[in-house]
């Protein structure tokens, strides 16, 4: 029997059903003071504000170009939407707070894919302590999902993680291990068949990334000052830096930490997937080597040295591996107009 459509249930039907499924899914803290004054169903969201420097991102996907429904679930589509936003937060080193959820619909959409995307939502945000506070639906001829997270770092504006505050000799570091997103993308696209234990890390990676937002406090607290997320792809994101910062890079790509189950389907692709594949949603640092050191003791997180910033020229990259010999890819990473994303 076909579910309700989202046409039929109407705008403030459906604005309704989230707003009752949001305040449900909300982790409680009774202890805690509650900042938020009004969050969904008014005209706006009220809160009460801090003394902390506030941080503000917005991530739009649109259907067929960021995902495909074929080969992502709704649930997976919530928790991924989200999480690109708390990542760029975390990219910072800030704390997410506030989400806007703003929703294209076709009218067929069916009412229960339209929940299972807030319980992805949900999820997520009671992982992370985050609220989802109002945004708006609208009619649209396919899927578009943009949403504004709000955030905030320490109390001076120094605290920030920035893209244009890398040094020469700094050393260049990433969190976890790479490629297993793009991996991910290229086995749903072109149906390919793994072993089922690597099929669903690749999955996982590629539909519900886990923004690395305690890594990002940690780097702040720590006096690191540049750090970016792997969105993009690491040679892509780490060019991000090096041009904010006026400064070059050389990394070693046989340092990079590619995720096992990337080299295991692969093969002797994985390196390139790692280094230009993107949608890792790890994080990218540089900081002095001492700096990374005490990072490294404080996190259970693997972090690994790739590289080294260099003052050879504004975004002048070199790929090397161990024994100094030039590396090249013939694709650097994402570019939005360039090519598509969608998984097929």
């Amino acid at each position: 029997m076909p579910g309700m459509k989202v046409a039929e249930l109407g705008e403030f039907g459906l604005i309704g059903r989230l707003a009752a499924m949001v305040s449900r899914g909300r982790a409680r803290r009774p202890d805690a003071p509650d900042p938020l004054i009004i969050g969904m169903g008014d005209d706006a969201a009220a809160w009460h504000g801090d003394s902390s420097v506030q941080l503000a991102t917005v991530d739009s996907l649109v259907q067929d170009i960021h995902f495909s429904l074929a080969s992502t679930s709704w649930e997976e589509l919530g928790w991924k939407s989200l999480a690109v936003n708390l990542s760029d937060i975390a990219a910072m080193g800030g704390l997410p707070r506030y989400a806007l959820v703003s929703l294209g619909l076709p009218g067929d959409t069916e009412v229960d894919d339209i929940t299972a995307f807030y319980h992805g939502m949900i999820d997520l945000a009671r992982e992370y302590d985050v609220r989802i506070i109002g945004g708006d639906t609208v009619s649209a001829p396919l899927v578009i999902i943009n949403i504004t997270v709000l955030g905030s770092s320490g109390s001076e504006a120094g605290q920030i993680l920035t893209r244009s505050a890398a040094r020469p000799k700094d050393v260049v570091a990433v969190t976890g291990s790479l490629g297993a997103a793009a991996a991910g993308v290229e086995m749903f696209a072109g149906g390919l068949t793994f072993e089922p234990g690597a099929a669903a890390i690749l999955r996982e990676a590629c539909n519900r990334p886990r923004p690395r937002v305690a890594e990002g406090k940690l780097l702040a607290g720590q006096g690191v000052r540049a750090a970016i997320d792997i969105s993009d792809g690491l040679v892509a994101d780490l060019d991000h830096v090096c041009t904010g910062s006026g400064v070059g890079a050389r990394v070693n790509v046989d340092l990079v930490p590619v995720t096992p189950a990337v080299r295991e389907c692969f093969g002797d692709r994985a390196l390139e997937l790692a280094l230009t594949g993107g949608e890792d949603y790890e994080l990218l640092f540089t900081a002095t080597a001492e700096q990374t050191d005490r990072v490294r003791e404080a996190t259970p997180v693997p972090v690994t040295v790739i590289g080294e910033i260099t003052a050879e020229g504004t975004g002048a990259i070199s790929l090397v591996d161990s024994r100094g010999n030039p590396v090249r890819f013939s694709g650097m990473g994402w570019d939005h107009f360039r090519v598509s994303r969608s998984q097929t």
